[in-house]
Formats: structure tokens, C-alpha cells, sequence
């Protein structure tokens, strides 16, 4: 696999800010933290890919199917674990985003990498790969023992306040969470996606003290991954 250019005359404007948005956040921002001393994660990417259509902009997401080992059933960018064959984290990500949606990686513009970011429950150091998707291919779940449905979900959807709260874990855990055509984003994900759209300027004035607590079958999984995490090195 070859890498698509990191730069584009034909890239939009509209994606400068989440260009900039990127080169500006921190893993601190982002909430993000080292792996504690001793710990070794696994490498991992996942592609944050924005296109747009007649609607406006949007950006591709997939639902973890329900019977993953870690974060099951979960609302998420592409991605996984980074293969020795990889070259680097932009490879991981194109190649785990074709394996998981389908998508011809060859229509795909990298911008920008962001920092990476350690997460506990799979113990993966996740490094998101900003792209403009400039020629769309058709993306489906390909394997549906790891993908349950690959979406493309309107920005403008997204930023509806309508659609966002303040998402509450058993555990005590409050974050940004958006609810839209059925769907929980939260976690990582909503994470990553509202610190783009506020660094970007895009976000619009939402009632953050609307707290929604997380769905019973999402709590579950996470306490799966919490447990693993206790026995496992």
C-alpha cells in the first residue's frame, strides 16, 4: 500500500480549521495520559476521515459488533492494532479502515497525525490520523464478527445540541457524548471528536448539564474491559 499525498491543492477549506485543530491539541487537551511505568502498549491508529456530500460535511464512523473483546459494541473510528508490516501509524489506519469499511484507501488525503493517546481498557497507545476523504468509495461492514455497521454521519448532525450530552459511567466518569439516528458516540471517540470541533470553532452552544447515563449493554462491555484490565499484565 502506498500513502496518499499529505498535502492537496484539491483539499477544502472548510477542513483548514480541523487541520489546525489538529496540529494544536496535546494529548493533555484531549484528556489523554502516558501509560503508567512498566506498562507496554500496543501500538494502534485510527483514521478520523471527513468527506463531504450535498448535506455538507460528514465523517465516517462504525459500530464495533457486539461480541469484541475490547470495547464491544462501541461507536468508533476505524482502526486497531498497528501490524509489523505497517509502516507507520498512517498505514495502520488506511489499512485497518479498508479491512473494517471497505474503503478504496487510494481516495483518501492524509492531513495530519494527532498525539497519541494511551487507553487503559485495551492498554493501545491510539494515534488518530486526520484524512479528507476527496473520492468516496462505498464503505459497508465487511466482517461482521468485528464491524456491526459503518456509518457517515452529518457534522452539522453531530453539532446539533439536540444531539449532545453529558454521558455518565457507573463509574463516575462524566464526558461529552453525542446521540444521533440511534446511536451513542462517547467515549474516545466523542472525546476526540469535541475537542476537534471546539478547537475548530465549529461548536455550537449545547446544555452541558443534560446528563444521560450511559446505556446499560455499553456499561457492561466496559466493565468487561475494566475487569481485564485487573488480571491481565
Amino acid at each position: 500500500m502506498t500513502h496518499p499525498p499529505t498535502a492537496s491543492p484539491d483539499t477544502p477549506k472548510w477542513m483548514q480549521p480541523l487541520i489546525e485543530a489538529g496540529r494544536a491539541v496535546a494529548s493533555s487537551a484531549l484528556g489523554g495520559s502516558g501509560a503508567p511505568t512498566g506498562t507496554r502498549p500496543r501500538a494502534a491508529s485510527v483514521l478520523m476521515l471527513f468527506g463531504a456530500d450535498a448535506a455538507g460535511p460528514h465523517v465516517l464512523l462504525l459500530e464495533r459488533s457486539h461480541d469484541m473483546r475490547s470495547h464491544a459494541g462501541q461507536i468508533a473510528f476505524p482502526g486497531g492494532a498497528q501490524d509489523p508490516a505497517d509502516r507507520d501509524a498512517v498505514d495502520a489506519a488506511l489499512r485497518e479502515a479498508q479491512e473494517e469499511t471497505g474503503l478504496d484507501p487510494d481516495g483518501v488525503t492524509v492531513l495530519e497525525t494527532l498525539p497519541s493517546l494511551w487507553l487503559p481498557p485495551s492498554n493501545f497507545a491510539v494515534t488518530p490520523v486526520l484524512g479528507w476523504w476527496r473520492r468516496p468509495s462505498p464503505v459497508y461492514a465487511v466482517d461482521p464478527a468485528e464491524t456491526a455497521s459503518v456509518h457517515t454521519i452529518g457534522v452539522q448532525e453531530l453539532l446539533d445540541p439536540r444531539h449532545r450530552v453529558t454521558m455518565r459511567h457507573p463509574s463516575g466518569y462524566l464526558g461529552p457524548a453525542f446521540c444521533v439516528r440511534g446511536l451513542v458516540v462517547w467515549g474516545f471517540t466523542a472525546g476526540l471528536l469535541s475537542r476537534l470541533f471546539d478547537g475548530a470553532g465549529w461548536e455550537r452552544a449545547w446544555d452541558k448539564t443534560r446528563i444521560v447515563d450511559l446505556p446499560a449493554d455499553l456499561v457492561a462491555a466496559s466493565m468487561r474491559d475494566h475487569a481485564r484490565t485487573m488480571v491481565e499484565p
